[in-house]
């Protein structure tokens, strides 16, 4: 009986017309001549000579690409209707494999254009914030060095207020999702917005007094306050070898102030107190930012720190250099406000650019890549200023300016480093 309802089904299987079946349909008919034939190989049968034959135990199901599940097509028989079967079910599952592979390579090459796209856009953006970086500060020493005085105060304001503008019109045009602020995270910002607005007033009071070199040569020093502030306020003890690293670093801007044509007292003092107010800037980050659950991306965050420095600047140029800075005071100095008035511009444009891409970087690659890129643009800006403003240098100043960013450079390796060992102990 059960041999009857297998020519019974190998009768009907043999009156189907491949030429017109699917390949769904192939994969369904084989599955069940596969159940139809296991079932009758437990019974006796013959060969062609009246051997007794053993059934070959069961195997595992098998996935084919197309999403049809078959049976190894060993268990159907290679003569007869059976094995006609067999080669239409191989022929229709194989039929899908080709188109699968050609997928497969077509999203591995389409993966393999998007990594090359994706390293090209990073490049690209890694030279646009060198570029911006280097043209603030000279179109910032321009502006600075023309006036009678430096007015740091109402350039910060300036600068700011552009940045505002930029991060307004960011928002308005949905480049970037507006954030959700409460009353509890202002408070936690404006003391990191305080720290930034004076970190800036104060780079200004330093590039207006000394050459752009040797500002960025103190300001190489920054490691040594985070050393410091991180200790007092976080409780964090720096390990040997980091301390070790700070001993170029604080010998090499040394070496370079006394060494330094330019070198000003106000210029030097400046740009320290521009380290002491970024570096607490960002150690009151992680104090006051930690465990908030609201916190907001990076891009927001330095979005609405550039928006409350600069209504915290109004009132301090206001007061120090509002009275100053107007239209008739310019025109009596005999400037050409035009030119003036581009120059601020294009800084305040460039200072708000290299902040933002230094974000965007930091958000595709890792931390130590972008400390040693951000080592690197340091360099770059060095030299290109030296070289853009003829700035006099000597041998010993060179030295010692290797030296403190050869520590900078070493100090962000060992910081960097070290993270991942604490998270995996």
């Amino acid at each position: 009986m059960m041999q009857g309802a297998a020519a019974a089904a190998t009768t009907s299987v043999s009156g189907a017309s491949w030429t017109r079946a699917t390949r769904g349909r192939a994969s369904a008919l084989a599955s069940r001549h596969v159940g139809l034939a296991a079932a009758s190989s437990s019974s006796s049968s013959f060969g062609p000579r009246g051997a007794h034959a053993a059934a070959p135990p069961p195997s595992p199901l098998l996935r084919v690409r197309g999403g049809c599940r078959l049976r190894p097509l060993s268990l159907l028989s290679d003569k007869g209707r059976n094995g006609d079967v067999a080669k239409a079910a191989a022929a229709a599952a194989a039929a899908s494999v080709p188109a699968d592979d050609a997928s497969a390579a077509a999203r591995g090459e389409d993966a393999g254009a998007g990594g090359i796209a994706a390293t090209v856009q990073l490049g690209a953006m890694i030279v646009a914030w060198y570029l911006l970086n280097i043209y603030f500060n000279i179109y910032n020493k321009q502006v600075l060095g023309v006036l009678p005085l430096p007015l740091p105060y109402t350039i910060t304001a300036f600068q700011l207020a552009f940045g505002s503008l930029l991060i307004f019109l960011m928002w308005a045009t949905r480049l970037h999702p507006a954030p959700r602020l409460s009353a509890a995270q202002l408070g936690k910002i404006a003391p990191l917005a305080l720290g930034h607005m004076l970190g800036t007033v104060f780079t200004n009071m330093s590039l207006g007094k000394v050459a752009v070199s040797f500002t960025h040569t103190i300001k190489a020093s920054e490691p040594f306050f985070t050393v410091v502030l991180s200790a007092l306020f976080l409780g964090e003890v720096p390990s040997l070898p980091v301390l070790g690293s700070l001993v170029p670093i604080v010998g090499g801007v040394a070496l370079a102030s006394f060494t330094e044509v330019s070198f000003n007292w106000t210029g030097f003092w400046s740009a320290m107190a521009s380290n002491l107010t970024n570096q607490s800037r960002n150690v009151l980050s992680k104090k006051l930012l930690a465990g908030d659950k609201d916190v907001m991306d990076d891009i927001n965050l330095f979005s609405v720190i550039t928006i409350l420095s600069f209504l915290l600047s109004c009132p301090l140029m206001f007061l120090a250099e509002g009275v100053k800075f107007t239209p008739g005071y310019l025109q009596s100095t005999g400037l050409n406000l035009q030119e003036l008035c581009v120059r601020a511009v294009l800084a305040g444009f460039c200072f708000h650019g290299y902040q933002k891409l230094s974000y965007l970087i930091l958000s595709r690659v890792s931390p130590v890549t972008h400390s040693v890129a951000n080592c690197v643009k340091r360099v770059v800006v060095i030299v290109s200023s030296v070289l853009f403003f003829s700035t006099p240098i000597s041998p010993v100043n060179t030295l010692g300016t290797g030296a403190a960013l050869g520590g900078v450079f070493l100090y962000s390796r060992l910081t960097r480093s070290k993270k991942p060992k604490n998270k995996e102990g």
